[in-house]
């Protein structure tokens, strides 16, 4: 079967990254360079590598999408530590999913990387300034290894500074690369370099010019590649302004990305709406960045005057009530875009009585506001809180004019039943069914999905968590629903998406199926669902993608070439999936099992804990567990990437971080005063020694074996195949050692969340239940602490602050079973025996494993020096069958729980 696969940037580590037309900043993590991270660069110095990996391992977790390794430093081996990073990296199928960014101004490190690397990198990056030959000799090694490249507007007279330069240079690159080294157009990334302007040296005013004017002729000229830039430098004159430099920013940008700016760096300052920028302060931007009346430099002095006032005043917030002049449907939409809700009721009153029907108004004023948030949104000026707000704006309108759509609607049915005709009312809007599937209890990301595609006016059924296969599609054809949306966390909300698609399948059924969630990928989607369904089965990574592909599943222009694009592109991912080029070698389960942690039991002494058995606590404190929150991933659900607190001041997203973090603090505050609450939690520890893979628990209700797997991939001689039970001494050591367990969850949060929804308000109804999540993970942490310095006391005197925690970097571990060091679900149900869980704090595990309430956190305590978190990664069947064996449990349901990790 022929295929044609669209010419889009294609990048992978273990799983694919399409960079697509409607794909806006890609996340890169940049703490894996030693010069952005002083941890990391202390790490590699000291030869710590594998302690290295904690940090690759939580930029992936906390959602980056490609990860930049950076070696160049002066005391360093660059060559021998990309090598000895990247290999190691590469056996850690956790990390190794994302696609790497090789950087470095050194080209031998980068062809180093490039030896260790699987699936397809990005170079970073080459040039031209040392000549055509070289250009193309490195040119060629980078294409040999399969990777893209970035190449820096440089040549051998230098930096292009003027837009003929930087247009010339680019398109010498990428003559050269498409027709002498053989380069696919869309796997060039051109930075054509952007310099400060404001600086009053004449020569410097028309750089931004140069570089909006360039970028729209290298889109031009070149339309399949992509352009980036370090947007920060373009008011580097104004450094110590963070309100100029926000505008400035704002404005570079808005004029930037209309010209086809695809990607850039922003480190500084905020970055307002282009529209709220005020006036003055935007015409003197304007006059800068496009080089207008500014003969002897006469409007950078303006700016430079400006900004002086602005200096010495400092930013005061006015609160312009101008709009409210404004006639209704200027103040609806203002209300929508804004998310303000203080007049949103009067507004919605006046434009009833001024329009012939309530619907009209829906279908009218509010859509038409609606449909600005929409595409302020797609564009990457308005971000995922922001559009939340609106949507409770909208929602409070539709509420008002509700009761009075109602009653025209029952005026209509009894006007037919006396008339004896029929009552038809239109079809309304295309309806898109959602639902968390069966065992699964996590709704935040499909809550998000739901709102941002309401307010672009879709009608969502929201069928809540744990909806059973029968329901979901029952409820679908009796709604008569267009889409139907799948959403799962845990593993085996998978296989339950499998089983979904083959029963519609089975029923006849015509839906496209969506599938989203945390767990889910577009390669899993393409290998084990798209094949059950023939009806259109997509995968959305997050919520500014719903409204695209929707859009297009609805579109009968569209409908039939989007799906059949995507299954081509599903069909040639799981063909490359089938016949996979990188082969890796695996160790027989017997070979792993002798390559342990190496740890000298002899010489071993384990901290004895100041109690066996559990203790439970009943209502903890939430106020001590707010210092222990980790706000990135906080962000991270509402689809603001970067790191905590460097996100409040980014260019991007800051000036609406800001908010975002304020308003959480505010529910925070009213949560832990009015008692919303309660946290309850439980620790446990046991003597404990292992057997082989297996751990034998001495408990007061007899003994219990938990059963552990190992990595089997091959490694390099000095590196050991990892297992948890390595860090519990074996019972033949004669060492007496410990295991501990904790279990902890949020009780409370169903009323509230069914307030909000009453209220509807989704914008706090997300905030809280994302609150809830932190506030559980923040449990964990506290209570881990507890245990190093107090329960346990094996590292009594430890002196870490919360960011280091978060960084992991304490002694001991605290793995969940699940997760990538012990990937089965089952070992849940001994956990919650040793500790019981259910019946001391309430917290219950459902049929596939998941833990309600959802904002739930379940783990073993490990208090070895030596113990680490890993991914034990892909297992053979040797393994398998030995596991279900020690297990005592029947083959096939071992490979139904172990199907993720299977080869």
């Amino acid at each position: 079967m022929s295929t044609t696969i669209k010419p889009y940037l294609r990048l992978s580590g273990l799983e694919p990254l399409v960079i697509r037309p409607e794909t806006n900043f890609v996340n890169v993590g940049e703490r894996t360079n030693v010069t952005g991270s002083k941890k990391f660069a202390r790490l590699v110095r000291e030869g710590h590598y594998e302690e290295a990996l904690s940090v690759a391992r939580q930029q992936v977790e906390n959602g980056a999408q490609i990860l930049d390794v950076n070696m160049d430093d002066a005391m360093l081996d660059g060559v021998s530590a990309m090598t000895t990073y990247l290999n190691l990296l590469q056996s850690e199928p956790d990390i190794a999913r994302i696609p790497i960014m090789i950087d470095s101004s050194k080209f031998e490190i980068i062809e180093a990387g490039l030896k260790c690397v699987q699936g397809r990198c990005i170079v970073n990056s080459i040039s031209m300034k040392e000549g055509e030959e070289k250009f193309i000799e490195q040119a060629f090694i980078c294409k040999a290894y399969g990777a893209a490249v970035i190449v820096m507007a440089f040549d051998e007279i230098g930096q292009a500074d003027t837009k003929q330069r930087k247009v010339e240079i680019c398109h010498r690159a990428y003559k050269i690369l498409t027709e002498q080294v053989g380069y696919d157009p869309q796997d060039i990334i051109f930075d054509p370099n952007i310099f400060a302007i404001a600086t009053g040296i004449e020569e410097h005013n028309n750089y931004a010019v140069d570089f909006i004017e360039a970028t729209r002729e290298i889109k031009q000229l070149m339309p399949l590649t992509k352009v980036s830039g370090g947007v920060s430098n373009v008011s580097f004159s104004f450094r110590g302004n963070d309100h100029v430099r926000e505008a400035i920013h704002s404005v570079f940008l808005f004029h930037a990305i209309k010209a086809g700016m695809d990607m850039g760096i922003v480190n500084a300052g905020q970055l307002v709406v282009y529209d709220e920028i005020e006036p003055t302060l935007k015409q003197l931007c304007e006059d800068v960045i496009l080089n207008r009346n500014n003969d002897n430099n006469e409007a950078t002095e303006k700016l430079i005057v400006f900004a002086e006032t602005v200096k010495a005043k400092g930013k005061v917030e006015v609160k312009d009530e101008a709009w409210r002049n404004e006639p209704v449907e200027k103040r609806l939409a203002h209300s929508l875009i804004n998310g303000i809700t203080d007049y949103i009721e009067a507004d919605t009153e006046e434009a009833r009585q001024k329009y012939p029907t309530p619907l009209e108004v829906i279908e009218g004023p509010l859509m038409d506001g609606m449909g600005i948030v929409g595409d302020l949104f797609g564009a990457g000026k308005m971000f995922l809180p922001q559009v939340v707000k609106s949507a409770r704006v909208m929602k409070k309108s539709v509420a008002v004019l509700t009761p009075y759509i109602e009653a025209e609607k029952e005026e209509r049915k009894q006007a037919h039943l006396a008339a004896g005709t029929t009552n038809s009312e239109a079809a309304g809007a295309a309806k898109i069914l959602l639902a968390t599937v069966k065992g699964d209890v996590h709704d935040i990301g499909k809550n998000i999905v739901g709102v941002v595609l309401g307010c672009n006016g879709y009608d969502i059924i929201d069928m809540g968590v744990m909806v059973p296969a029968d329901k979901i599609l029952e409820t679908a054809q009796r709604e008569k629903a267009d889409i139907i949306g799948l959403s799962g966390l845990i593993t085996p909300s998978l296989d339950e998406m499998v089983h979904i698609a083959k029963e519609m399948k089975r029923r006849g059924m015509t839906q496209p199926l969506l599938i989203g969630g945390a767990t889910t990928s577009r390669i899993h989607t393409a290998v084990k669902i798209a094949p059950e369904y023939q009806e259109g089965v997509v995968h959305v990574l997050d919520a500014s993608r719903s409204v695209t592909v929707a859009g297009s599943l609805l579109s009968k222009e569209q409908k039939t070439d989007f799906l059949q694009g995507v299954k081509e592109e599903y069909i040639k991912l799981k063909e490359g999936f089938d016949n996979k080029k990188v082969v890796k070698t695996y160790l027989p389960y017997s070979d792993a099992l002798q390559n342990k942690v190496a740890v000298d039991w002899k010489n071993h002494t384990t901290q004895i804990p100041t109690f066996t058995g559990t203790k439970v606590f009943e209502a903890y404190d939430l106020n001590s567990l707010r210092p222990f929150i980790d706000w990135k991933p906080f962000f991270i659900a509402w689809e603001m990437h970067g790191n905590f607190p460097d996100i409040l001041t980014d260019s991007v997203v800051g000036k609406e971080a800001t908010k975002l973090y304020n308003d959480a603090n505010a529910l925070i505050d009213q949560l832990i005063a009015e008692k919303w609450l309660t946290a309850k939690g439980t620790i446990g520890f046991w003597e404990a020694g292992s057997v082989g893979d297996d751990v034998e628990v001495i408990s007061p209700d007899g003994p219990v074996q938990l059963s552990f797997l190992r990595q089997q991939i091959k490694k390099a001689a000095d590196q050991p195949n990892l297992s948890l039970a390595d860090f519990i001494a074996p019972k033949t050591s004669g060492k007496k050692d410990f295991i501990g367990a904790f279990a902890v969850t949020l009780h409370g949060i169903e009323e509230h969340i069914k307030k909000f929804e009453a209220n509807h308000d989704d914008y706090n109804k997300i905030m809280l239940q994302a609150l809830a999540d932190r506030f559980a993970e923040a449990f964990a942490e506290a209570l881990h602490l507890q245990v190093r310095k107090e329960y346990w006391g094996y590292d009594k005197d430890e002196q870490l602050s919360n960011e280091d925690l978060i960084k992991e970097q304490y002694m001991g571990i605290r793995p969940a079973p699940g997760y990538p060091a012990c990937p089965d679900h089952t070992e849940k149900y001994k956990l919650f025996d040793l500790l019981k869980a259910t019946d001391t704090i309430g917290v219950q595990l459902t049929e596939s494993l998941a833990m309600y309430p959802a904002s739930s956190v379940c783990g073993w305590y490990f208090s070895n020096p030596k113990s680490q978190y890993f991914g034990v990664g892909k297992i053979q069947r040797d393994q398998l069958e030995d596991y279900a064996k020690r297990k005592h449990m029947p083959l096939a349901e071992a490979e139904r729980w172990l199907s993720p990790v299977l080869e």
